[in-house]
Protein backbone atom coordinates (compact mmCIF):
# COMPACT_ATOMS: atom_id res chain seq x y z
CA UNK A 1 0.00 0.00 0.00
CA UNK A 2 1.41 3.18 -0.58
CA UNK A 3 -0.05 6.92 -0.44
CA UNK A 4 -1.05 9.15 -3.29
CA UNK A 5 2.15 10.44 -4.78
CA UNK A 6 1.91 14.08 -6.82
CA UNK A 7 5.04 15.19 -8.45
CA UNK A 8 5.37 18.43 -9.07
CA UNK A 9 7.40 19.99 -12.48
CA UNK A 10 8.44 23.69 -12.32
CA UNK A 11 11.43 25.43 -14.24
CA UNK A 12 12.43 27.21 -11.08
CA UNK A 13 15.71 26.29 -8.74
CA UNK A 14 15.25 23.01 -7.01
CA UNK A 15 14.90 25.25 -3.42
CA UNK A 16 12.05 27.21 -5.02
CA UNK A 17 10.53 23.97 -6.49
CA UNK A 18 10.94 22.23 -2.96
CA UNK A 19 9.17 25.79 -1.26
CA UNK A 20 6.46 25.11 -3.86
CA UNK A 21 6.10 21.51 -3.65
CA UNK A 22 5.86 21.97 0.58
CA UNK A 23 3.15 24.01 0.18
CA UNK A 24 1.23 21.88 -2.15
CA UNK A 25 1.69 19.18 0.61
CA UNK A 26 0.38 21.32 3.05
CA UNK A 27 -2.30 20.84 1.07
CA UNK A 28 -2.30 17.70 0.58
CA UNK A 29 -1.80 16.49 4.11
CA UNK A 30 -5.32 18.66 5.16
CA UNK A 31 -7.47 17.08 2.16
CA UNK A 32 -5.73 13.41 1.63
CA UNK A 33 -4.68 11.80 4.87
CA UNK A 34 -7.86 12.81 6.72
CA UNK A 35 -9.57 11.83 3.38
CA UNK A 36 -10.50 8.23 4.04
CA UNK A 37 -12.44 9.15 7.28
CA UNK A 38 -15.07 11.00 5.17
CA UNK A 39 -15.88 14.89 4.60
CA UNK A 40 -17.31 15.34 7.91
CA UNK A 41 -14.51 14.08 10.11
CA UNK A 42 -12.09 17.19 7.57
CA UNK A 43 -14.70 19.99 8.69
CA UNK A 44 -14.83 18.54 12.27
CA UNK A 45 -10.50 18.62 12.14
CA UNK A 46 -10.50 22.06 10.76
CA UNK A 47 -12.83 23.85 13.61
CA UNK A 48 -10.82 25.20 16.30
CA UNK A 49 -11.62 23.13 19.21
CA UNK A 50 -10.47 23.20 22.82
CA UNK A 51 -8.81 20.45 24.06
CA UNK A 52 -10.34 20.07 27.15
CA UNK A 53 -13.93 19.47 25.26
CA UNK A 54 -12.40 17.04 22.52
CA UNK A 55 -10.59 14.99 25.44
CA UNK A 56 -14.21 14.41 26.95
CA UNK A 57 -15.86 13.38 24.15
CA UNK A 58 -13.33 10.46 23.36
CA UNK A 59 -14.36 7.16 24.77
CA UNK A 60 -12.94 5.73 28.17
CA UNK A 61 -11.94 2.06 28.22
CA UNK A 62 -9.41 -0.48 29.10
CA UNK A 63 -6.31 -1.13 26.45
CA UNK A 64 -7.73 -3.80 23.79
CA UNK A 65 -5.14 -6.85 23.86
CA UNK A 66 -1.33 -6.40 22.21
CA UNK A 67 -1.38 -9.39 20.01
CA UNK A 68 -1.01 -8.95 16.51
CA UNK A 69 1.00 -6.15 16.78
CA UNK A 70 3.21 -5.20 14.42
CA UNK A 71 5.03 -1.67 12.67
CA UNK A 72 4.01 -3.45 9.76
CA UNK A 73 -0.19 -3.35 10.25
CA UNK A 74 0.14 0.63 9.65
CA UNK A 75 3.18 0.70 6.94
CA UNK A 76 6.19 -0.77 5.72
CA UNK A 77 8.41 2.16 6.01
CA UNK A 78 7.36 6.34 5.02
CA UNK A 79 5.20 6.90 2.46
CA UNK A 80 5.37 10.25 0.47
CA UNK A 81 3.47 13.92 1.13
CA UNK A 82 4.45 15.63 -2.09
CA UNK A 83 7.90 15.30 -3.72
CA UNK A 84 9.69 14.56 -0.16
CA UNK A 85 9.43 11.17 1.69
CA UNK A 86 7.43 11.69 5.22
CA UNK A 87 10.69 12.05 7.44
CA UNK A 88 12.50 14.28 5.17
CA UNK A 89 8.86 16.26 5.23
CA UNK A 90 9.25 16.76 8.56
CA UNK A 91 12.40 17.67 8.89
CA UNK A 92 12.08 20.14 6.66
CA UNK A 93 8.72 21.64 8.79
CA UNK A 94 10.51 21.52 11.87
CA UNK A 95 13.82 22.23 11.69
CA UNK A 96 15.63 25.98 10.20
CA UNK A 97 18.34 26.70 8.29
CA UNK A 98 17.73 23.72 6.42
CA UNK A 99 20.28 22.25 3.75
CA UNK A 100 19.60 19.80 1.45
CA UNK A 101 21.89 16.86 0.03
CA UNK A 102 23.50 17.61 -3.08
CA UNK A 103 21.44 15.72 -6.16
CA UNK A 104 18.41 14.67 -4.29
CA UNK A 105 15.47 15.92 -4.96
CA UNK A 106 14.42 15.98 -1.29
CA UNK A 107 16.84 15.12 1.53
CA UNK A 108 17.97 17.30 3.98
CA UNK A 109 21.57 17.50 4.46
CA UNK A 110 21.42 19.85 7.63
CA UNK A 111 19.62 22.22 10.02
CA UNK A 112 18.55 22.91 13.50
CA UNK A 113 15.66 21.77 15.67
CA UNK A 114 14.41 23.55 18.78
CA UNK A 115 13.52 20.55 20.41
CA UNK A 116 10.18 20.54 21.83
CA UNK A 117 10.77 18.29 24.35
CA UNK A 118 13.65 19.14 26.41
CA UNK A 119 14.49 22.98 24.66
CA UNK A 120 17.56 21.98 23.28
CA UNK A 121 19.59 23.40 20.28
CA UNK A 122 20.31 20.26 18.26
CA UNK A 123 22.23 20.77 15.04
CA UNK A 124 21.14 18.23 12.79
CA UNK A 125 23.82 16.29 10.20
CA UNK A 126 22.84 13.15 8.31
CA UNK A 127 24.65 10.48 8.37
CA UNK A 128 25.37 7.24 10.02
CA UNK A 129 26.55 7.80 12.85
CA UNK A 130 24.51 11.10 13.33
CA UNK A 131 21.09 11.18 11.66
CA UNK A 132 19.78 9.78 15.05
CA UNK A 133 20.58 13.08 17.20
CA UNK A 134 16.96 13.67 15.90
CA UNK A 135 14.27 11.34 14.96
CA UNK A 136 9.93 11.36 14.03
CA UNK A 137 8.50 10.72 17.30
CA UNK A 138 4.95 8.93 16.77
CA UNK A 139 3.08 11.57 18.98
CA UNK A 140 0.10 8.55 19.58
CA UNK A 141 2.90 5.59 19.62
CA UNK A 142 2.04 2.74 17.26
CA UNK A 143 1.65 0.17 20.19
CA UNK A 144 -0.91 2.57 22.22
CA UNK A 145 -2.67 3.04 19.10
CA UNK A 146 -3.38 -0.20 18.38
CA UNK A 147 -4.26 -1.04 21.54
CA UNK A 148 -6.74 1.69 21.94
CA UNK A 149 -8.51 1.42 18.71
CA UNK A 150 -6.26 1.31 15.97
CA UNK A 151 -6.78 -2.28 15.16
CA UNK A 152 -10.36 -1.87 14.53
CA UNK A 153 -10.10 0.91 11.75
CA UNK A 154 -9.13 0.25 8.14
CA UNK A 155 -5.80 -0.47 6.81
CA UNK A 156 -5.88 2.52 5.06
CA UNK A 157 -6.54 4.88 7.90
CA UNK A 158 -3.90 2.67 10.31
CA UNK A 159 -1.12 3.79 6.68
CA UNK A 160 -2.20 7.69 7.60
CA UNK A 161 -2.21 7.68 11.25
CA UNK A 162 1.83 6.09 10.55
CA UNK A 163 2.49 8.65 7.83
CA UNK A 164 0.08 11.84 8.87
CA UNK A 165 2.10 14.81 10.31
CA UNK A 166 -0.66 15.69 12.94
CA UNK A 167 1.23 12.50 14.42
CA UNK A 168 4.55 13.40 13.93
CA UNK A 169 7.00 15.54 15.74
CA UNK A 170 11.09 15.80 14.65
CA UNK A 171 12.48 15.63 18.62
CA UNK A 172 15.45 15.03 20.06
CA UNK A 173 16.35 11.43 19.34
CA UNK A 174 17.40 10.18 22.87
CA UNK A 175 14.37 11.54 24.51
CA UNK A 176 12.16 9.95 22.34
CA UNK A 177 13.93 6.58 22.63
CA UNK A 178 13.07 6.90 26.28
CA UNK A 179 9.76 7.68 25.85
CA UNK A 180 9.04 4.53 23.64
CA UNK A 181 5.45 3.42 24.08
CA UNK A 182 4.17 5.33 26.61
CA UNK A 183 0.99 7.13 26.48
CA UNK A 184 0.45 10.57 28.61
CA UNK A 185 0.31 8.43 32.34
CA UNK A 186 3.30 7.41 32.01
CA UNK A 187 5.77 9.85 30.15
CA UNK A 188 5.04 13.97 29.19
CA UNK A 189 7.93 15.84 27.68
CA UNK A 190 10.94 16.64 30.32
CA UNK A 191 9.99 20.04 29.13
CA UNK A 192 6.99 21.21 31.43
CA UNK A 193 5.41 24.40 29.12
CA UNK A 194 5.32 21.65 25.84
CA UNK A 195 2.90 19.88 28.07
CA UNK A 196 -0.26 21.26 27.12
CA UNK A 197 0.42 21.09 23.27
CA UNK A 198 1.72 17.53 23.67
CA UNK A 199 -1.23 16.76 25.23
CA UNK A 200 -3.53 18.52 22.88
CA UNK A 201 -1.84 16.77 19.94
CA UNK A 202 -2.44 13.32 20.81
CA UNK A 203 -6.03 14.11 21.91
CA UNK A 204 -6.06 15.57 18.35
CA UNK A 205 -4.56 12.52 16.43
CA UNK A 206 -7.20 9.71 18.77
CA UNK A 207 -10.25 12.25 17.85
CA UNK A 208 -9.00 12.09 14.24
CA UNK A 209 -8.38 8.38 14.13
CA UNK A 210 -11.87 7.50 16.38
CA UNK A 211 -9.61 5.59 19.67
CA UNK A 212 -9.72 5.72 22.85
CA UNK A 213 -8.10 6.96 25.53
CA UNK A 214 -7.50 4.61 29.15
CA UNK A 215 -8.97 6.19 32.35
CA UNK A 216 -5.54 6.92 34.02
CA UNK A 217 -4.30 8.66 30.27
CA UNK A 218 -7.34 10.81 30.62
CA UNK A 219 -6.47 11.67 34.03
CA UNK A 220 -3.52 12.62 32.94
CA UNK A 221 -4.25 14.48 30.17
CA UNK A 222 -6.73 16.66 32.85
CA UNK A 223 -3.85 17.27 34.97
CA UNK A 224 -1.92 18.72 32.72
CA UNK A 225 -4.98 20.37 30.85
CA UNK A 226 -5.61 22.00 33.61
CA UNK A 227 -3.20 24.48 33.53
CA UNK A 228 -4.04 25.91 30.21
CA UNK A 229 -7.84 25.63 30.23
CA UNK A 230 -7.78 27.35 26.81
CA UNK A 231 -5.44 25.05 25.05
CA UNK A 232 -6.57 24.19 21.39
CA UNK A 233 -6.42 21.35 19.45
CA UNK A 234 -3.88 21.68 16.57
CA UNK A 235 -5.18 20.74 13.05
CA UNK A 236 -1.71 19.53 11.08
Amino acid sequence: MRSSIVSFKFSTSNATRRSLALVAALTLVALGSAGTLGNSQIAQAATATKASAALASLKVQPWASHAGYARAQFSDGWGKIGSCDTRNYILQRDLSAVTWRSGASCEVATGTLNDPYTGKVIHFVRGVQTSLAVQIDHVVPLSNAWMTGAQSISATNRYSLYNDPLNLLAVDGPTNEAKSDSDASAWLPPRAGFRCSYVARQIAVKRKYHLWVTSAEKSAMQAVLAGCPSQLLPTR
